[in-house]
């Protein structure tokens, strides 16, 4: 039986201020609008419950169609693993998740993931896989209490609780939150400024930019790859709030950012990312996710996580070669003698990126970068 930490975070506090603290400090990895599973209370709980999604959130779920990035290799991964349960903490339209409860049959799935339309998707279409499955709602820097409060997957043949062998975060914003411009996600539509992954929580990318000052907002874009018109997008935006739909946003941008400096990519494209990372919170999730991760003890399991941007790739990078090598503080060109300890090992040196069959089948899969790290056996 493995060992989990279970100390958890409190609610996020929703402050501009906060949320400039947390956000990304590099560029992004593409400038393709990112493509993942669904981040995420509370929904329809396990699949075992009696209680089934309504009508409604049937006719949602099938609504929500998604092609899961990286797909055959995130399988691949998971297969060394021992027989157990892995959490996949943005399970979206559980498209990993099926895949990996399809692989084997020893294997079971506790998704977790805050929008409702991507757990309706889900619960269908794991309803399949019986009480091997569950599905919850919440946020996955949550993830510690999500593991210690949830109806934990039953695997048969395996004694309960059965023990946790992985886990998988797929970052960003899922196709159906990208296409659909009622969600506010993406700058090629027009609909409200809203970004939430969770729209009945929190406060929206409008109420967001009313709150924060201007040297806030001018740090938060210059820390998202605007550089040095970071200020000018700042001044505009502060200027025309309330600012209530993407089109609204996007002409302020256009006006702020000279034609002859334009970058490859769309011109508010850096923006967008800011405003919704700030919104989520994104990068203290990250961070939850990871601390918490980095206390799964069963040996063998397995942590991948896919991201999109430069600065959670990063941040998912530095955490994975400190556990790999123990957090030590000796120089390298000598041998170690901090006492630190290896908690395991890199699955691969380097991001595993997606092949030239699926970047021709699925454009946005261009900026997924997949990390994997595998615990000592």
């Amino acid at each position: 039986m493995i060992t989990l930490k279970t100390t958890t975070k409190g609610p996020a506090k929703r402050h501009c201020t906060k949320h400039l603290a947390r956000t990304m400090r590099s560029l992004t990895i593409d400038t393709v609008e990112g493509n993942s599973s669904a981040n995420f209370p509370v929904g329809f709980g396990s699949l075992h419950s009696p209680l089934p999604p309504s009508i409604g959130g049937l006719r949602m779920a099938q609504e929500f169609t998604h092609e899961p990035v990286l797909l055959r290799e995130v399988t691949e991964l998971f297969q060394p693993v021992p027989a157990g349960v892995i959490v996949d903490a943005t399970l979206g339209g559980a498209g990993h998740a099926s895949a990996l409860l399809a692989s084997r049959a020893d294997l079971g799935i506790l998704g977790i993931d805050r929008d409702a339309t991507a757990r309706a998707a889900a619960f269908e279409r794991l309803s399949g896989y019986g009480e091997r499955a569950s599905v919850v709602a919440g946020r996955f820097g949550d993830i510690a209490s999500m593991v210690e409060g949830a109806n934990w997957p039953r695997i048969p043949g395996l004694k309960s609780p059965a023990p946790l062998v992985g886990i998988l975060a797929d970052l960003g914003v899922s196709s159906p939150q990208l296409d659909r411009s009622e969600r506010g996600f993406s700058y090629s539509g027009t609909g409200p400024l809203d970004m939430r992954m969770d729209p009945s929580s929190g406060i929206s990318a409008a109420t967001f930019l009313d709150e924060i000052g201007l040297n806030e907002l001018t740090d938060l874009l210059r820390a998202n790859g605007e550089g040095r018109h970071a200020r000018r997008i700042a001044r505009g935006l502060k200027a025309g709030v309330p600012i209530a739909t993407t089109t609204q946003l996007v002409e302020i941008v256009d006006r702020a950012v000279p034609r002859a400096d334009r970058r490859r990519g769309h011109v508010a494209s850096r923006v967008f990312q800011a405003l919704r990372i700030a919104v989520n919170e994104e990068i203290s999730e990250l961070e939850a996710l990871l601390e918490f991760a980095g206390s799964v003890a069963t040996p063998g399991a397995r942590i991948a996580i896919i991201s999109y941007h430069s600065g959670e790739d990063t941040l998912v990078k530095h955490t994975m070669r400190t556990w790999a090598e123990g957090a030590c503080i000796c120089p390298p060109q000598l041998p170690c003698v901090c006492g630190a300890t290896s908690r395991g090992t890199l699955v691969a040196r380097r991001s595993i990126r997606a092949s030239e069959e699926e970047l021709a089948r699925n454009q946005r899969s261009s900026s997924a970068h997949l990390r994997c790290f595998e615990v000592a056996r």
